[in-house]
C-alpha cells in the first residue's frame, strides 16, 4: 500500500509539473494525447474512491495479478469509455481546468488509500478483492500510464524504480514468462505491454513469434 501512494504520488506530481503545450503532446497510449491520459487518471481516481468506498463480506475472488485481464490482441480503440475519455479531456479547454480536478479527486483517492485496512474486502468489476491487493494492482496501473505520460516527455521524471520493478514482476506472473534479463524496467514494460514495437535486438531477446510478450491488460 506504500507502494501505491509513492507510485501515485510521483505521476500527480509529474502531470503537476507539465506545461501547458505538453497538453496537446502524444502519450504512450495509442490514440491519446497528454490530455487524454490525464482525464483517464481523473477516472482512474474517481474509481480508487468508489471501490474503496464499496465494502463486502464476500470471499475474495482476485488479488493483486489475477485483477488484470490479459489478451494477445491490442485494443481495437471501440470501447465506448475510450471514446469519452476523450470527448471529457476536449471538453476541460484549459488544461490547468484538467490539472485542478486531477489533484482534488486524486490528493482524495491517495488519503482514502493511505487510511484503507489492507484485509478489507471490496466490490469492482463484479470481482473482490481485499484493499491491500487491489492498491497493489494499482501500482501497475500508475507505473504504465507513468510511463505512458513520459513517452514524449523526456524531459519529465518518470516512475519510481520500485514501481517499476513491481509492475515487471507483475507482468511477468501474468505471462507466467521473464521478460528478458538484459531490457531495463523501462524498456521492458512499454515492449511487454504493446506499447512500443521491439527492435531486432529485442524481438530476438523476447523469443520471436513464439514469445509471451506484449500482453494486453485490461
Amino acid at each position: 500500500m506504500d507502494l501505491f501512494s509513492r507510485s501515485w504520488t510521483a505521476l500527480r506530481t509529474a502531470v503537476a509539473g507539465l506545461a501547458d503545450e505538453d497538453f496537446a503532446r502524444p502519450s504512450g497510449c495509442s490514440g491519446w494525447l497528454v490530455r487524454d491520459l490525464v482525464c483517464h487518471l481523473v477516472i482512474d481516481a474517481q474509481d480508487v474512491l468508489i471501490t474503496l468506498a464499496t465494502p463486502t463480506d464476500a470471499e475474495p475472488t482476485r488479488d493483486a495479478v489475477t485483477y488484470w485481464e490479459a489478451t494477445a490482441a491490442p485494443p481495437t480503440g471501440d470501447d465506448p469509455l475510450d471514446a469519452l475519455t476523450v470527448r471529457l479531456a476536449a471538453a476541460y479547454e484549459d488544461p490547468r481546468l484538467l490539472l485542478f480536478h486531477l489533484d482534488d479527486v486524486g490528493s482524495a483517492a491517495g488519503r482514502a488509500a493511505a487510511l484503507a485496512d489492507p484485509v478489507l474486502r471490496v466490490g469492482t468489476r463484479d470481482q473482490v478483492l481485499t484493499a491491500g491487493d487491489y492498491l497493489g494492482a494499482y501500482v501497475l496501473e500508475w507505473t504504465l500510464h507513468h510511463l505512458d505520460l513520459v513517452a514524449h516527455l523526456p524531459d519529465v521524471p518518470g516512475p519510481p524504480a520500485e514501481g517499476l520493478a513491481r509492475t515487471r514482476e507483475i507482468l511477468e506472473r501474468i505471462a507466467g514468462a521473464a521478460l528478458p534479463a538484459s531490457m531495463p524496467d523501462r524498456d521492458a514494460l512499454p515492449v511487454g505491454t504493446g506499447r512500443r514495437a521491439p527492435t531486432g535486438a529485442e524481438r530476438a531477446a523476447l523469443g520471436g513469434p513464439d514469445a509471451r510478450f506484449p500482453l494486453y491488460l485490461g
